[in-house]
């Protein structure tokens, strides 16, 4: 964050006036969002001085940006952090980033179980949150090897990783995006999407602010609301989660609620090419799908002059100066056209996993890819498509069935809005699928499910046996699907346990 300071306090001073954050309590000026950070940070600077590592409470309100400034006008490194994040999280967090201070509300502190042993000094900070540390002496900002910004994120293992972003990555993946959206300074970008996740702290915080272009928050997911902000405030971009977007489809007065928008970026998960392709009809906009990860933020998207089965059917193309490579089961890359593990390098990269307060480096091949853990296609063109993870399969009696291939089959229904597929356990099968959808109609039975897919010709053995009608899928704190609370509530609903 410490050139995005230098930046905005400068913006500050020549444009004071101009609007730097919209929230829930109203609208920011530069002047006083400069002046709110530049505050912070002497605070910062009489309590523990040097360049300290701070772990902020993120919420989507003008205090994000604003302690973020502040610790990059102390030069230090900004970890940014869920209200709702468990007391073990919080544990993850204390002991793989070490933070110097930690600022939040008194709420989230006590959730959080922030304890006296750890930080025993308080003061009060951005109008009413707490701000504590220890009188331990302040750690070398010199141990993120040259990070300025720390999310956490679920990854695949379960485990929650702490992943470390240099300010050179950011600012690429921004400056990227803007290009390619084609935005310009003052075209307000959105952030809906919660500001503790790497992607939404990138394209949601930073992006605005590098761009000098108000940042339009909204802090809890509400899609009817999350569209009247757009209208509102004449938002220009925004980035979110498949989930998200096509629940703005279903939401009341959603018909042409986005004719503002130069383009929304959707990604982060799995998507149906005609599912976005209604969605974006119905809400007036356009869509571009991505592909990236916390890892290696945002790298890839196709252009909003790309035709929809660019931009709604395959995954982007590489950011100038990024490479995405399919390989097989050697390491070796794959001709185009042939599906394979993906692999990627470029500038955005990260540093590395927080671990007791200092990145680990990325694991990479011998000439510095990175392994996404995905299967990827790459087109003659260059355009890729994501084809699901390694392991997202569910085996039923010894037979593989790709959980994207049937969630792409079923999304076809044009009724379908989203749907997830799930093993549930079988003492016999060991597995067997449940899909279950949100429907834009009447619900959808097993009937309608089977009778479509033999319709299209789709293998058999690879039908849901099971498909339940819900209102939302299941999501985690960020917008994206939770596959596992889906599984449980699959499993639930086979059961009997739980009602539609």
């Amino acid at each position: 964050m410490w050139e995005l300071a230098r930046e905005f306090v400068a913006r500050a001073k020549s444009s004071p006036d101009e609007i730097a954050v919209v929230d829930a309590s109203g609208e920011y000026t530069a002047a006083r969002i400069a002046a709110a950070a530049t505050e912070l940070a002497a605070l910062l600077d009489t309590a523990r001085g040097g360049s300290p590592t701070v772990l902020v409470q993120a919420d989507n309100s003008w205090r994000t940006l604003t302690a973020a400034l502040a610790v990059g006008l102390r030069g230090g490194v900004v970890a940014v952090f869920s209200r709702h994040a468990t007391p073990s999280e919080f544990a993850v967090a204390l002991h793989d980033i070490a933070p110097d201070v930690v600022i939040a509300d008194p709420g989230s502190l006590a959730h959080w179980g922030a304890s006296d042993d750890h930080f025993s000094e308080e003061a009060t900070a951005l109008d009413g949150w707490s701000m504590r540390w220890s009188r331990t002496p302040v750690s070398d900002v010199a141990r993120w090897n040259g990070g300025i910004a720390i999310a956490m994120t679920s990854g695949s293992t379960g485990h929650p990783k702490c992943v470390v972003q240099s300010e050179s990555a950011i600012r690429y993946a921004c400056r990227c995006t803007i290009d390619a959206v084609g935005l310009e300074p003052r075209d307000p970008v959105a952030a809906f999407v919660p500001l503790s996740s790497v992607a939404a702290f990138c394209f949601g915080l930073y992006l605005p602010t590098m761009l000098a272009a108000p940042m339009v928050c909204m802090d809890g997911w509400k899609p009817a609301a999350a569209l009247e902000v757009v209208r509102k405030h004449q938002v220009a971009w925004t980035m979110l989660v498949p989930t998200m977007a096509l629940q703005l489809a279903v939401a009341p007065d959603a018909a042409g609620a986005l004719t503002s928008l130069r383009a929304m970026t959707v990604g982060g998960g799995p998507m149906d090419a005609g599912a976005l392709g209604r969605a974006e009809q119905i809400l007036g906009t356009t869509f571009l799908r991505v592909f990236g990860m916390s890892e290696c933020l945002g790298h890839t998207t196709p252009l909003p002059s790309d035709e929809p089965a660019v931009r709604l059917g395959r995954d982007g193309r590489p950011f100038p100066g990024t490479v995405v490579r399919a390989v097989d089961e050697h390491g070796a890359p794959l001709p185009p056209g042939r599906v394979g593990d993906a692999q990627v390098n470029g500038p955005s990269l990260f540093v590395g996993y927080a671990r007791a307060g200092v990145p680990a480096p990325p694991e990479l091949t011998a000439d510095g890819f990175l392994p996404t853990g995905d299967l990827v296609e790459i087109a003659d063109d260059g355009t890729i498509r994501v084809m699901g993870r390694q392991k997202q399969i569910i085996i039923r009696g010894g037979r593989n069935i790709d959980i994207n291939e049937v969630e792409a089959a079923i999304a076809r229904i044009p009724t379908v809005s989203q749907v997830c597929v799930v093993p549930v356990p079988d003492e016999m099968l060991g597995e067997r699928a449940a899909a279950l959808v949100v429907s834009t109609g009447a619900p959808i039975t097993l009937g309608e499910v089977v009778a479509h897919l033999g319709d299209i010709e789709f293998p058999k053995f690879k039908w849901p046996e099971f498909v339940f009608t819900i209102d939302d899928l299941p999501q985690n704190r960020v917008g994206k699907l939770s596959r596992p609370d889906a599984v449980d509530l699959a499993t639930r609903l086979l059961a009997g346990t739980e009602t539609t």
